[in-house]
């Protein structure tokens, strides 16, 4: 009798087990085909993000389109989240789990590229799409709404939700909604990115910090009196020389990039004022970070000249608001936290 009994549990689970992957094998079949059946519309949305190539916290045009697709689905739509104007999250259903799917907008300054698979610049355009990000927006919105008809059809209880994050090429705008609280009662977060296969990724990221240093030099004729002059742009290649040396010494996992964002019009010239953003990714961010800031205050000496950095806004291990100047600032925003070096 105890064995019978045995079986029919054994059975009795077994039958749900094949019922829950029947579900679940039709909401997969529900999902893919109003994905194939909207196919056109999703694909005109990235078209249309492709052509703004809004860059981060300007992406006015590009929220909107998206805010505007997911309320017209039915979705209740937070515009302005977390003090950002291009941020939103937008949510549909009831109860739990709550699921959640990002959704990133944002261009990329200074590469611009035409409908084409072979290399075609736009005169006409600022920034661009290189990250694929115009696929992302319209991507997450198309499995957002997909999962929203499926929880209508299926009568499932639970909630999905997209996060319309902005600025994430450099700016961290997750971080904002992650300190608003925005992802509290989240259950699962996901994320994707685009690219020219399908695969699951199992890894983390790296921790980013960067700065923009600024050398002051000592303006002359560079012919008539090069004995008077100090030039800001050697300090900045110095310390980008003392960079470039400590990636001997820095542990495997670091990525250093950096920029001149300002190195002069004319060789002629002795400039008073050079600027390098630096963009450290390491394994340690604020140990390797410090390093680096220490061959900025050594480049400047070394020529005789003083410097200024500048702690860009988006330092991603959740720095306090009370250590950022006035606890709002976005980076390129007015109330950015600063830290700054010694000016002659």
């Amino acid at each position: 009798m105890k064995r019978d009994r045995m079986a029919l549990m054994g059975a009795g689970a077994l039958l749900v087990v094949n019922v829950t992957a029947l579900d679940a094998q039709d909401g997969k079949s529900m999902v893919s085909a109003h994905i194939e059946e909207h196919g056109t519309t999703y694909g005109a949305i990235a078209q249309d993000i492709w052509d703004l190539a809004e860059v981060g916290y300007l992406e006015t045009e590009s929220s909107g389109l998206l805010q505007r697709t997911l309320g017209d689905a039915g979705f209740t739509v937070t515009p302005g989240v977390a003090g950002m104007p291009t941020a939103f999250v937008a949510e549909y259903g009831r109860g739990e789990p709550v699921i959640a799917i990002l959704a990133e907008f944002d261009a990329l300054p200074g590469i611009t590229q035409d409908r084409s698979p072979e290399r075609a610049p736009r005169p006409d355009m600022g920034a661009g799409h290189a990250c694929g990000h115009h696929l992302f927006a319209a991507g997450s919105t198309a499995a957002a709404i997909a999962v929203k008809e499926w929880l209508d059809a299926s009568g499932t209880p639970g909630t999905i939700r997209l996060y319309g994050t902005p600025a994430e090429e450099g700016g961290a705008g997750k971080v904002y909604m992650v300190r608003e609280g925005l992802f509290d009662d989240v259950g699962a977060v996901l994320h994707w990115h685009a690219g020219d296969r399908n695969a699951v990724w199992g890894y983390s990221s790296l921790a980013n910090k960067s700065a923009k240093f600024r050398f002051y030099g000592v303006s002359a004729h560079a012919a008539g009196a090069p004995e008077r002059a100090r030039s800001a742009l050697d300090g900045v290649e110095a310390m980008n020389l003392m960079v470039n040396m400590l990636r001997e010494h820095v542990p495997q996992e670091t990525r250093i990039h950096y920029v001149i964002t300002a190195g002069g019009n004319a060789p002629n010239v002795t400039r008073l004022r050079r600027g390098l953003l630096l963009r450290p990714e390491p394994g340690s961010a604020e140990r390797a970070f410090h390093l680096r800031a220490g061959c900025g205050r050594s480049g400047g000496r070394g020529q005789g000249h003083g410097h200024r950095s500048r702690i860009r806004g988006h330092p991603r291990h959740l720095q306090p608001p009370a250590q950022r100047g006035d606890g709002r600032g976005h980076a390129g925003q007015p109330g950015t936290g600063r830290r700054r070096g010694v000016r002659r």
